[in-house]
């Protein structure tokens, strides 16, 4: 039985960790070929400097690189990895260029690449309190990054002709429930994101003659390295248990699968939606 993305090619930025690379994975495994990009191949972990009494372990299960476990999974010609700096238009271009040369087309851009810097304070910041180089740095890599990407792969897709039957791309772009609503002390955050989604809907007007989907996930809050400070003491934790409607913090692989059916025939006419993965975090 073919997958859901049979014959398609994604371009993944980010891939080698957290949602990046549970939506790599979730693609392999529906026939896509995936190009894997970020800054290192190999998945990041949590900090090990200041170790929280009773954290939970989110570290990747294995140090192998997204591309190596699609590749091992099935076959050498469904899975490849190129470094990306989202924040570099020289890089982001070569790393498509990368990706058509490797598989002959891009039908898939996801742009996951991003940074949650107030993370690692030891308090919530006011914006009065924010280094300026925190907002530069985030903005750079979540508003800019996705800028890029997706400029550049849209450029990809209107050069090339789409599949038998097909429409002409979809990109998706990873924003985050901080794109419609606050918290306290991550104003840089919330803003980066809520430029993604904006972006999003922007783009998704321009190209919806082009037959190109655009949409983006807006996850809730995500066990991965990136929320290591939320889920890392109990108290934190109680407090995700009574945001989330559907209690405690959600898996990478949930917000991989609405990526599957955004980049899927299921989601045909759809486009401009800054889809929650929230567990029922916005509707508290």
């Amino acid at each position: 039985m073919s997958g859901r993305l049979e014959g398609k090619t994604a371009f993944i930025t980010g891939a080698s960790s957290g949602v990046g690379r549970a939506i790599a994975l979730r693609y392999a495994a529906e026939g896509a070929n995936v190009c894997c990009t970020d800054l290192d191949p190999h998945p990041r972990t949590l900090r090990t400097d200041d170790p929280v009494p009773d954290a939970i372990d989110v570290r990747a299960t294995t140090s192998t690189p997204t591309h190596e476990a699609i590749s091992t999974t099935y076959g050498q010609d469904h899975a490849a990895f190129t470094m990306v700096d989202v924040t570099s238009s020289s890089s982001v271009e070569a790393g498509i260029k990368f990706c058509v040369e490797k598989f002959g087309r891009l039908d898939i851009t996801v742009a996951s690449a991003g940074v949650a810097l107030e993370s690692f304070n030891s308090r919530p910041l006011k914006c009065h309190e924010t280094p300026e180089a925190i907002w530069d740095k985030e903005l750079d890599i979540n508003a800019k990054g996705v800028f890029l990407t997706c400029k550049f792969g849209l450029a990809q897709m209107l050069r090339q002709e789409p599949l038998p039957g097909q429409d002409r791309g979809w990109v998706i772009n990873l924003a985050s429930i901080m794109g419609f609503v606050a918290i306290p002390g991550i104003v840089s955050y919330c803003a980066s994101k809520g430029a993604v989604v904006q972006m999003t809907k922007q783009m998704a007007v321009d190209y919806a003659e082009d037959k190109i989907h655009v949409n983006c996930l807006c996850p809730g809050f995500v066990k991965t390295s990136m929320t290591q400070n939320v889920h890392g003491s109990a108290a934190n934790l109680a407090w995700s248990d009574s945001a989330h409607p559907f209690g405690g913090m959600g898996e990478p692989d949930y917000v991989a699968k609405a990526a599957v059916f955004l980049a899927s025939d299921d989601a045909a006419w759809v486009t401009g939606v800054p889809l929650p993965v929230d567990g029922g975090y916005l509707v508290r």
